[in-house]
């Protein structure tokens, strides 16, 4: 793997998702390749060989924060925060040290379990919150769709432990696939450990999409029985299998005090 310095680009960039201003993606690439991740399809380089990080994240991050009032910043949307390399390179935990030094917030999302090294930081922050996503209750589920991903056991322990820590908690079922995820087995697993439960199925644009692509291939080799069943709800959101499991859901929901949002 090569470990490339990014060209000067901001740190902190504007983010799209509901009650943020702004975000910030440690890494440009992601070590954790996950074979259906959208963002595959507007990759600047192959992460199976090359990741980017910043030369001074600290000290550029520094400068653009002076520009703005303290705020939560959203970490995780292109790229995960805690991906392997953040265990030698530490460029997340620089952003965290730096965000708290100067009286921000964070919310993570995250599939990994390292983010509780970070809880010493999170639990100083006013608010601060860590979402876990988890897709898979089988891990060799796991291992043919996002093989260099901690197993989804690490992530509810980790989970467990923000909670436990006094860390708000979030958690998403992402991405629901048809035929192979249980996200009703998921969901009980992940009730008990989180206010937020959001549910999301693949994201795919078209057909021709470099994840999609990756999909094919792994449905067809380890699953070909359920490959034309699989496609069809993929690429039909009236479905019936996505009638049924949104129904499910909803009835689960009800159960647990817990706010639940659904976009299947």
């Amino acid at each position: 793997m090569k470990i490339a310095t990014c060209s000067h680009r901001p740190v902190l960039v504007p983010c799209n998702l509901k009650n943020f201003e702004y975000q910030i993606d440690p890494y440009i690439g992601c070590q954790h390749y996950c074979y259906y991740c959208y963002v595959l399809n507007q990759a600047e380089t192959d992460w199976t060989r090359e990741i980017q990080i910043y030369d001074d994240v600290s000290g550029q991050l520094s400068k653009e924060l002076a520009r703005i009032l303290p705020q939560t910043i959203y970490l995780g949307y292109y790229t995960d925060p805690y991906q392997p390399l953040e265990s030698e390179y530490c460029q997340t935990r620089q952003v965290l040290e730096l965000l708290l030094e100067s009286g921000f917030s964070a919310s993570i999302l995250t599939k990994s379990d390292l983010v509780v090294r970070d809880i010493d930081i999170l639990q100083q922050m006013q608010d601060a919150k860590v979402s876990v996503s988890v897709a898979f209750q089988e891990d060799l589920d796991r291992q043919r769709f996002e093989d260099n991903t901690p197993k989804t056991d690490a992530r509810v322990a980790a989970l467990k432990q923000l909670k436990l820590a006094g860390v708000r908690t979030g958690a998403l079922i992402c991405p629901v696939f048809p035929m192979i995820s249980d996200a009703k087995a998921l969901f009980a697993m992940l009730a008990d450990l989180t206010e937020t439960i959001w549910v999301y199925g693949l994201s795919i644009d078209d057909p021709s999409d470099r994840n999609w692509q990756n999909i094919r291939e792994i449905l067809s080799t380890h699953y070909p029985a359920l490959q034309k069943e699989i496609e069809a709800a993929v690429f039909a959101k009236s479905h019936p299998f996505w009638v049924r499991l949104r129904e499910e859901l909803v009835g689960l929901g009800r159960s647990y005090p817990i706010d639940l949002h659904i976009h299947l």
